[in-house]
């Protein structure tokens, strides 16, 4: 599939989404909203893509969020699906595999909100997180709801409140972030991490994933759930490859079935 204002390049079991507006400080507006939603749809459709990168073109920006010059200009687009949320991914819910966010410049409002609905964030040494929406006289929808759930309470109503920018620095101290590298070695650092996930089996990874489904309720009932892909893991040729490859000291041969 061709895009216009992304572009996805896949090597092995990994993609590489990257938004192409940099003029735009890779801000979104409905197109690519709707290019976004098409390309994770193809993701999660695809058995031989195992883990996703999602990234924003050149240094200055990850992403800046929504449009502003095109949500003020009143301009209308029909036909066009962004019900996965903000870049396809913020509300995807139901995508088991992993995506990680290697984050390049500004990471803003809806920008912060895709990083938020990855499973793993990498920063350049210069990238900046805010959610700013009360300062435009917005709210941040699903970063009032997410930033609790992962920070002690009051640092996510500080960012909140305030809508105060923080670095990389501090967003990794808090533990927004996983690691912080050189801006000019973070794209390989995130095809390196996604290389790692890549080695284990890919059905055991979306389990593992998708128990998420289960994290509000009590350890004991969670224990005793039983997620969508537990027996897909169980029945699988996966399962057996892996025992087999360990006794015979070589690379397991996945085939995420």
């Amino acid at each position: 599939m061709s895009y216009e204002f992304i572009t996805v390049d896949k090597q092995d079991h990994i993609w590489v989404v990257t938004i192409n507006r940099p003029e735009r400080m890779n801000a979104l507006h409905p197109p690519a909203n709707h290019e976004m939603g098409l390309a994770f749809d193809e993701f999660a459709a695809d058995g031989d893509a195992w883990v996703a990168i999602l990234t924003g073109a050149g240094e200055r920006s990850f992403s800046a969020g929504n449009d502003l010059k095109v949500a003020a200009s009143g301009e209308t687009f029909e036909g066009l699906n962004v019900s996965r949320g903000f870049g396809g991914i913020e509300k995807r819910f139901d995508l088991f595999k992993p995506v990680i966010a290697a984050v390049n410049g500004s990471c803003l409002g809806g920008g912060f909100h895709m990083a938020l609905g990855c499973d793993l964030i990498i920063a350049a040494e210069h990238a900046t997180f805010g959610l700013p929406e009360s300062r435009l006289g917005r709210a941040p929808a699903t970063g009032m709801h997410v930033l609790p759930r992962i920070l002690p309470h009051y640092l996510a109503m500080d960012l909140l409140l305030t809508g105060r920018p923080i670095g990389a620095k501090e967003a990794y101290r808090i533990g927004l972030v996983n690691q912080v590298v050189p801006k000019g070695e973070l794209l390989d650092a995130a095809i390196r991490k996604a290389k790692v996930i890549a080695e284990c089996a890919p059905l055991a990874v979306q389990l593992t994933k998708q128990a998420r489904l289960v994290h509000h309720l009590p350890l004991q009932e969670a224990l005793a759930a039983k997620l969508p892909l537990t027996d897909v893991v169980a029945e699988s040729e996966d399962r057996v490859e892996g025992p087999k490859a360990f006794v015979q000291k070589r690379p397991p041969q996945w085939k995420g079935r």
